[in-house]
């Protein structure tokens, strides 16, 4: 009995070897760690709240802060046409883009039957990613500070890349742009399309709230 309990405890020892922990691997936050993220606004976010909006309502005369059109999401979608007849596109489409993001995509199913693409309906096409909060916050000033001026030969956005219903478009040709990804580890060179939602009644009042978060639109 004594040898089989020797036994048993050196098979135990050698399935948890020494120096692992049991434990999380992730370590737990101090008190002052906590507080601080629960006080942490993204710097486009107190932009919003200190210049925006007051700007906002001087140029369109709002009568109550509330009327104030706001960013509600951001939407990025990176489609794969090729993922039905290579799985391994989609699975590093949906790497990146998380890394991108900071969020886990969803896959984007086909919602009908195109033969010509062999494409059948509910067969994975791509992926996409929600944004809200202070995430969607940090997202954006990302994108505008860093990704776009690394487009080629960017000369701005156009203005007509509205709805008509204050939501606006944009499509990125190469993902790469985005600092996040290691170029050495881009398998394919991916486009994208990123969607932001807002609460504006009129593209102008969006043009116009985009244009003041730092959205590089064009002049003319």
């Amino acid at each position: 009995m004594a040898e089989a309990k020797g036994k048993k405890e050196k098979k135990t020892e050698q399935a948890a070897p020494e120096g692992a922990s049991t434990k999380s691997a992730v370590p737990e936050l101090s008190a002052e760690e906590r507080a601080m993220l629960k006080d942490y606004v993204p710097a486009l976010k107190r932009k919003y709240r200190e210049e925006i909006i007051p700007a906002m309502v001087k140029r369109f005369g709002y009568k109550n802060v509330m009327q104030v059109p706001r960013v509600e999401k951001v939407v990025v979608n990176m489609g794969v046409g090729e993922a039905s007849r290579d799985p391994k596109l989609l699975e590093a489409a949906m790497r990146d883009l998380a890394l991108i993001t900071g969020q886990k995509p969803k896959l984007a199913r086909a919602k009908k039957s195109i033969s010509a693409f062999k494409i059948r309906t509910g067969m994975p096409v791509g992926c996409f990613v929600t944004l809200r909060g202070n995430r969607m916050y940090e997202f954006l000033e990302r994108l505008i500070r860093i990704s776009i001026p690394r487009i080629r030969d960017f000369r701005g956005l156009p203005t007509r890349s509205f709805d008509g219903r204050g939501n606006h478009s944009m499509g990125v040709r190469e993902h790469t742009i985005f600092m996040e990804l290691d170029i050495n580890k881009v398998t394919t060179i991916l486009g994208m399309n990123i969607t932001t939602v807002t609460t504006a009644k009129t593209d102008e009042e969006a043009l116009e709230l985009l244009r003041l978060f730092g959205f590089p639109f064009r002049s003319k």
